[in-house]
């Protein structure tokens, strides 16, 4: 749009300005094709489209390590299982959230973060996404096909992987999570995002393949459920402990999450079915 005609030329044409900045960049969706991912950048946020109103990841533009949304801050409360990992696999990296807290906050952990979508790799320098390294590393793969060549290496791993229509069918079968269990250390956790998808059924497979060491965790906010599965036995967990372990831009960020979890785990104590 050419600037405003008539009188009030100087006001205009920086209400203009404005407008743009507050707006999403329309260059950033100009050419894409139908169904694939694209970048839409705004004065706020910074997402990771898939289509329309679908939003597969998000990030504060100001703050490009910030946990912003709820699920991923849920999920890193495996943290509060398995409070030193030493190698984390990551399943899906879209927009890096967790990759990037993992690397900030974790110096003593390896991370390897599993992608299928070369055009979502494309996009990791827009999301502040470390450069390939000792510590990082990000792969352009199928998780389905590449988890089973790794068996027993993750301490943690973090299940988020979708495409435009949802979470790929190769990985809601129980040999998938077949895998993910092989795939985990001894006392390994495993934390799986599921949204639009039928959770009942995602929860019975991994129940026959972790026994009762499954535990749903509700979103407050939005549809998201995140299901933590782990090997081995989780003694009395202390939120204040693993919280102490953790630098403090990633404790205040983590804090409320460890609590709820907390308290669902000794729930859950008390009646474990």
């Amino acid at each position: 749009m050419s600037a405003a005609s008539g009188g009030n030329g100087g006001g205009a044409n920086r209400w203009a300005t404005l407008r743009q900045l507050l707006r999403p960049d329309s260059s950033a969706t100009s050419g894409i094709r139908p169904g694939r991912p694209y970048l839409e950048r705004g004065w706020r946020y910074t997402s990771l489209q898939f289509k329309g109103e679908v939003t597969q990841s998000r990030m504060l533009t100001w703050w490009p390590h910030l946990l912003e949304v709820g699920y991923t801050r849920s999920m890193l409360g495996a943290l509060l299982l398995r409070p030193d990992p030493r190698c984390i696999g990551i399943v899906g990296l879209g927009g890096g959230s967790q990759a990037k807290f993992c690397y900030r906050h974790l110096p003593q952990a390896r991370i390897e973060a599993i992608e299928a979508d070369a055009d979502v790799l494309a996009l990791r320098e827009a999301f502040h996404i470390p450069a390939d390294d000792a510590r990082f590393q990000a792969l352009h793969g199928d998780g389905a096909l590449l988890l089973p060549q790794r068996r027993g290496r993750y301490d943690l791993l973090l299940l988020d992987a979708y495409d435009a229509e949802g979470i790929p069918a190769a990985m809601r079968t129980r040999g998938f999570y077949e895998a993910c269990h092989a795939a985990l250390a001894a006392g390994g956790v495993l934390a799986v995002n599921l949204y639009a998808t039928d959770t009942r059924q995602h929860v019975a497979h991994l129940r026959k393949i972790f026994g009762g060491c499954v535990l749903r965790l509700d979103e407050p906010e939005g549809d998201n459920h995140v299901v933590f599965a782990w090997t081995g036995d989780v003694q009395a967990l202390d939120a204040r402990a693993a919280l102490a372990r953790l630098p403090w831009s990633a404790r205040w960020q983590l804090r409320p999450t460890f609590r709820r979890l907390q308290k669902a785990f000794a729930a859950m104590a008390r009646s474990p079915l």
